[in-house]
């Protein structure tokens, strides 16, 4: 079943480190969900590596809020250019720090650019990603020959259980992939000659199953 993610982002952190000129330029990808998240792995990043001329950052989460900084670097040639590339990436509530030490040759304005874009690109193209998209959360009760014939359902439409309550009935609790929310309601009634229907209970975010 095809489903749009709602958002990517990194599942986890990643460093790997370009030279220019004998400049060493350190990236750092690591997954945010606020800016206070974001400030404070820019500070770690910063006392891990004290004897560095600058550690430059840009950030960028799902609602839309973004920074970033050059650190010291001329205006324009660190921060932006690290930020372009985590847009270019498709990736959201993720921060990338990079430390930048110098290898006694200027590189100018035009190999600045070049040397942070490139160790974002690289960092963000080598760190892990997961899709999230929107589940709905049903409940439904059933009878126990309808729960047995459900929970074989249930996988086809990448559904998820989350509780299961045994009583004179069975109360399951449940989600699946927004895009099938409907169908899959039409499924359970169907599946049971219409003597359980689905109750949305609200909607939240989860990891796409690969």
């Amino acid at each position: 079943m095809e489903n749009d993610p709602v958002f990517r982002t990194v599942a986890g952190d990643f460093e790997t480190e370009i030279e220019e000129k004998r400049s060493r330029f350190i990236a750092a990808v690591h997954r945010v969900a606020t800016a206070e998240e974001a400030e404070a792995f820019v500070r770690s990043r910063k006392k891990a590596h004290p004897a560095a001329r600058h550690t430059v950052y840009a950030y960028l989460l799902r609602d839309g809020t973004l920074r970033y900084a050059d650190d010291g670097e001329p205006q324009g040639t660190a921060g932006l250019p690290t930020l372009e590339q985590i847009r270019r990436s498709g990736l959201s509530d993720v921060c990338v720090a990079t430390t930048r030490y110098f290898g006694g040759i200027l590189l100018g304005a035009g190999g600045l650019t070049r040397a942070y874009a490139g160790a974002a690109k690289v960092a963000l193209a080598g760190a892990p990603t997961v899709s999230y998209v929107a589940f709905t959360r049903l409940t439904v009760s059933l009878s126990y020959t309808d729960h047995q014939k459900l929970t074989q359902e249930l996988p086809r439409f990448e559904g998820r259980e989350e509780t299961c309550d045994f009583a004179a009935s069975v109360t399951l609790v449940c989600r699946v992939p927004s895009s099938v929310a409907s169908s899959f309601a039409a499924r359970v009634v169907d599946l049971t000659a219409g003597r359980s229907t689905p109750v949305v209970l609200g909607e939240t975010l989860d990891i796409l199953p690969l």
